[in-house]
């Protein structure tokens, strides 16, 4: 009966030892994980979809800035070349992590600068995935990105400016002041501070930093009468009340 015991206890032992290796085997790095998107972002100017194809899960689910949610499939259909006259390049910048056993998560900002014909744009975006280690290979099960809201290029200073001073009211009790000083429109709710008024086009106006629209509307003699206050594509309406 001792031998048996002796016998069941190595077997045992060695199981738990090939778990233990098992388990130890290929572990992931940050700048490993560095490496792998930004190969897959190297990629995306030739179309090259064999990156993604290799680090994303055949379940992977993504989500890319404009909220679009695609699976593996979807994701991999989009990967095509950029258009004649077209060039760019995405870089990973800003990059954190937080690395478990079977899960690793980075998180990091891409710059990209694309050449359209010449003219330069470019545009930020911060990016989210979630890997996961299943029979000793990484891939990507989850991810995320948005882009940064970026000011638009001031305008010209309307030239009618005082136009647009005034009260105007949402509701009862509830009013804003917008006011002049020197050439420069200030907005300023009850009992907060005033904010400047960045011309954009004509009658549109923009806050430093705040993605949405200040719109004044004029009514059929030429006459600001209200306030638009623009999100997302929705107008809260100040009614001009002197």
């Amino acid at each position: 009966m001792l031998r048996s015991a002796w016998m069941i206890a190595a077997v045992a032992a060695s199981l738990a030892s090939t778990g233990c290796s098992h388990r130890e085997s290929n572990p992931i790095t940050e700048p490993e994980l560095v490496r792998r998107t930004q190969e897959l972002f190297d990629a995306v100017a030739s179309g090259n979809s064999r990156p993604w194809d290799g680090y994303f899960a055949p379940d992977s689910i993504y989500f890319d800035e404009s909220g679009k949610s695609m699976d593996k499939r979807a994701l991999l259909a989009q990967q095509t070349p950029l258009p004649d006259g077209y060039s760019g390049s995405i870089k990973l910048l800003n990059p954190q992590s937080r690395i478990f056993e079977d899960i690793a998560i980075l998180s990091y900002d891409l710059d990209e600068t694309e050449t359209v014909f010449g003219q330069n744009l470019k545009a930020r975006y911060h990016a989210t995935d979630t890997w996961m280690r299943r029979n000793g290979n990484w891939q990507i099960v989850a991810g995320q990105i948005f882009r940064y809201y970026e000011d638009p290029a001031p305008g010209q200073t309307e030239k009618k400016i005082r136009d647009y001073a005034g009260t105007y009211e949402l509701a009862p009790s509830k009013t804003l002041v917008v006011s002049v000083e020197g050439a420069n429109l200030y907005l300023q709710k009850t009992g907060k501070p005033k904010e400047r008024l960045i011309p954009e086009a004509t009658d549109i106006f923009f806050r430093k930093g705040v993605e949405g629209r200040e719109v004044f509307r004029r009514n059929k003699r030429g006459r600001i009468d209200a306030l638009l206050d623009r999100r997302n594509n929705e107008d809260l309406v100040w009614r001009k009340i002197r």
